[in-house]
């Protein structure tokens, strides 16, 4: 039997339920723990947002092109979609400014992926300082103060004649043999003189220091002038963490965008951004393949870029292995200034629109050049490694744009349409699905209660998926998203029509209730998976090609297309087959939408026997019924009553045919 199919059809109803409570009680928790909210995320029509304006420039002042402005448009688009932004607006203004508009409140991380738009460069490491040449004079002067008072506080020996006093001592009148002298402070301008006077001279010249190889690590790429410069930056400074545009063929000085204070020389770009083919972020894996809780990025270079990460590798090792011979005993005195120097020339620095977003060495399991184009840079454990290197992937991903760009305005934004748009929406879908049910209600009768039901099923649903993708992947509810989910109204109850009036064809054919709501499935569900391929197709395709709020559209119809085929296979056909178990729906109560007038029905086994009398009746012919008319009437000729009677068989004769019984 066909109906063997589906034994427990309530089944499958139940697993449908069970599935939105779990989703639900998800979202829930969610909301709870502060997470997300129970409602979806609004887009920048509906919410508002930040808007930023970036003007493009060009370290060397040529002339920006319109190919160079589309392509740093769909880099930005990429950033910001990697980032889980949804519904953000990318566009031109006036000739080559672009506007970015961010919908919510959008993190700082976000808009630092907007706001930092120079090219991604990897430099070598010539210098490092770890704090400031004034901080360095603090600590200093910290230190000779505790140890003057210390002195002061201890009771000292009476000077001997033989003692040479100072001038300073010799004339002051109040100096006693027992006084302590005071110790004139160390100004940072002395501290990054003795830092940058490479020659000791007493000097600082603008001249480049002798050349210690043949590389962009050489010491000749940089002066004691960019040496002195580098110690009096204050990289702690909000005013020195703005970042600049930097040209690639010189040596520049970068702050830690950490703005922990650590300042760079770095030497001229090996790489740049543009040469990077991929780069993910995830935890390390053993040498048997079990992954681990150290978070790091995977860089994969493309064939040029294969080729001088090679080279830069090498140079890097050979300095790290100087390093490590520079530090043993046996290396002598003058070994302490090759290992600094040599320990920080073996790394190279992440450079993003000016300021280092990270400088790295290699482990000393890495015994010989890289390659291959691939290397792993590793950022640590725990949750914070986790977005460190989620940030680092996506800037070195989408970091390498093809000019340079300055912030020239950022600000807060309000709704273009606002939340009275949003109801009108709204109210415009809840009208319509009442005109669907008052439709379904004298189309269909009862049978309309599978399709309303099937309908608040699929709204359930979808605003469930709506809101659980808001919280996973940032997606945002437009209005052009909800003109989406209006229109999937009609996408379910269309799958309903389509499946009814297969049954309906069914018992038209003779074939039983059951039977034909089993097999009308079958021939209906073709239909149906082949209707909502069709939609989602062309989502699909409209998501692919358009742009902001089309986009919108096109996801919330794709999803709703998804959502109903989850609902007309689990849902609407399993309660289809449990409806026909009760009487009014089984024996075609008038009222049903299954009484055999409505459908149709030319068998009297399609109902059974409750509904025998109702089917003769219903299928009683109109020319039966004008014979049994003309036999009332009290005259008439025989000749007539002859044709009447001859109608009367001949009619009988039809309906006996028509009924399939035998009077």
């Amino acid at each position: 039997m066909p109906t063997k199919k589906i034994k427990r059809p309530g089944t499958r109803i139940l697993l449908l339920l069970l599935v939105l409570a779990v989703g639900f009680g998800a979202l829930a928790f969610g909301s709870a723990t502060k997470r997300t909210a129970i409602t979806p995320g609004l887009a920048l029509d509906l919410e508002g947002g930040t808007q930023i304006i970036l003007t493009p420039t060009t370290t060397d002042g040529s002339e920006i092109s319109d190919e160079d402005v589309n392509q740093a448009i769909e880099v930005i688009r990429q950033r910001v979609d990697a980032s889980g932004v949804a519904e953000a607006q990318i566009s031109r203004q006036g000739g080559h400014n672009i506007v970015v508009a961010l919908p919510g409140t959008p993190s700082e991380a976000t808009l630092d992926l907007v706001r930092k738009a120079a090219v991604l460069y990897f430099r070598p490491v010539i210098r490092v300082f770890q704090v400031s040449a004034a901080r360095i004079a603090e600590q200093q002067n910290n230190l000779a103060a505790r140890q003057q008072a210390q002195a002061t506080a201890t009771p000292t020996e009476t000077a001997t004649p033989t003692e040479a006093a100072t001038p300073t001592e010799a004339a002051t009148p109040s100096a006693s043999p027992s006084a302590t002298p005071t110790i004139r402070p160390t100004t940072p301008e002395e501290v990054a003189t003795r830092a940058a006077d490479v020659n000791r001279d007493g000097t600082i010249s603008e001249d480049p220091l002798p050349a210690t190889s043949d590389d962009n690590s050489s010491d000749a790429w940089i002066t004691e002038k960019m040496i002195y410069d580098a110690a009096m930056l204050d990289c702690t400074a909000p005013e020195n963490l703005t970042g600049e545009a930097q040209d690639p063929t010189k040596a520049v000085i970068s702050c830690d965008k950490r703005g922990n204070g650590t300042a760079y020389i770095l030497g001229p770009a090996d790489i740049a951004g543009t040469d990077i083919d991929k780069a993910v972020s995830g935890t390390e894996t053993t040498e048997q393949g079990g992954p681990t809780n150290n978070w790091g990025v995977s860089v994969e270079f493309n064939a040029k870029g294969t080729e001088q990460f090679a080279e830069v590798s090498k140079r890097l090792l050979g300095f790290r292995d100087a390093a490590k011979t520079a530090a043993r005993p046996t290396a002598g005195p003058n070994a302490a200034p090759a290992r600094t120097t040599a320990s920080q020339k073996a790394q190279f620095a992440i450079v993003l629109d000016g300021l280092t977003i990270m400088s790295s060495g290699f482990r000393d399991s890495v015994t010989s050049p890289i390659t291959d184009g691939r290397v792993r840079i590793d950022i640590g454990k725990g949750a914070q490694a986790r977005t460190q290197s989620n940030t680092l992937a996506n800037q070195l991903s989408f970091g390498a744009l093809p000019i340079n760009f300055t912030v020239q305005s950022e600000q807060q934004i309000s709704a273009t349409l606002g939340t009275e748009q949003l109801r009108n929406g709204l109210i415009a879908g809840l009208i319509g699905f009442l005109l669907i049910i008052v439709y379904l209600a004298w189309q269909y009768r009862g049978l309309s209660v599978v399709a309303v039901a099937s309908l608040v099923i699929a709204a359930v649903g979808t605003y469930l998926v709506i809101a659980l993708l808001s919280w996973l992947i940032g997606y945002r509810l437009s209005l052009a998203g909800v003109a989406g989910l209006i229109i999937s109204i009609g996408i379910t109850v269309d799958s309903f029509i389509i499946y009814f009036e297969r049954v309906r064809d069914e018992v038209r054919n003779g074939r039983t209730l059951i039977a034909a709501v089993d097999e009308g499935w079958k021939h209906a569900r073709r239909t149906i998976v082949v209707s909502d391929a069709v939609n989602l197709v062309a989502s699909v395709v409209l998501y692919a090609l358009a742009v902001g709020g089309v986009q919108g559209f096109a996801f919330t119809l794709g999803v709703t297309t998804v959502v109903d085929l989850a609902v007309i296979f689990a849902f609407t056909h399993p309660l289809m087959v449990w409806i026909l178990r009760f009487r009014f729906f089984g024996e075609g109560h008038r009222l049903s939408g299954l009484d055999p007038e409505h459908l149709g029905a030319r068998s009297l086994a399609a109902y059974g026997k409750g509904r025998d009398a109702l089917i003769e009746g219903a299928v009683d012919s109109l020319a039966r019924r004008k014979a049994r008319a003309r036999r009332g009437q009290s005259d008439g000729a025989a000749a007539g009553d002859d044709a009447i009677e001859g109608d009367d068989a001949v009619d009988s004769q039809a309906h006996d045919g028509k009924d399939g019984e035998s009077k």
